[in-house]
């Protein structure tokens, strides 16, 4: 259990919400629109938390470094902006964990890779986010996870001092970034991980198998 915490941070994606759908569908329509066989939310998944660079691999086979990766990107990226709250949701038991949080007064808040041209438009639709203190993007600060920037910049924003706050994520990113911050870090080892992902070499403090077992840490259970 974590003692003396005063603030939570989370990952979003494949964390607090389950955007994988959304994703998958901005990726596959390019691929339809090619004439290309539509492949199942299952393939895309497992590669939901990469973004643009997961959801292009799995429908093209293509990687950063190659020919052309740039303007299928902007493609995807204008697919997913049309589409990216109608599939989306929140995990189950998240809405419950952050309301858990509201009533025993602790500050809360989001640090992302994803960019502000989709993180703003998208937890503004969403409820759950209503109470959230701070929002920082992957383009909120000149680096982004795993360079520890973005999650000092928020625990500066609510005015807790890093040794102060948990950060939560289902990548080892996110743990290496929150233990640079000298945050204490919980591996959310549900969402997009699937059961061939072992979380025990990330050296996070904590492993959570569902949002709720975070209450246990919190002391709030």
């Amino acid at each position: 259990m974590f003692k003396s915490i005063d603030a939570v941070l989370f990952d979003l994606d494949g964390t607090l919400i389950d955007s994988a759908p959304d994703l998958g569908a901005a990726a596959d329509k390019m691929r339809t629109d090619r004439g290309l066989a539509s492949l199942p939310l299952s393939d895309y998944r497992p590669l939901a938390g990469a973004g643009a660079r997961g959801m292009i691999g799995m429908a093209f086979g293509l990687t950063p470094e190659d020919d052309g990766f740039d303007v299928l990107r902007e493609e995807f990226f204008a697919n997913y902006e049309a589409c990216m709250s109608e599939r989306t949701y929140a995990f189950d038991g998240v809405a419950e964990l952050i309301a858990r949080i509201d009533l025993a007064g602790l500050k809360w808040g989001v640090v992302t890779n994803k960019l502000t041209r989709f993180t703003v438009p998208l937890t503004r639709r969403m409820p759950l986010f209503g109470t959230a203190q701070t929002i920082v993007s992957g383009d909120t600060m000149p680096h982004a996870k795993p360079h520890p920037a973005p999650l000092l910049e928020a625990a500066r924003q609510l005015r807790v001092p890093p040794g102060r706050c948990v950060y939560v994520g289902d990548d080892e990113r996110d743990i290496v970034a929150g233990r640079a911050a000298g945050m204490s870090t919980v591996a959310a080892a549900y969402g997009y991980l699937g059961p061939l992902v072992d979380t025990r070499g990330w050296n996070a403090d904590a492993t959570i198998v569902s949002p709720a077992s975070l209450l246990n840490l919190l002391k709030m259970a």
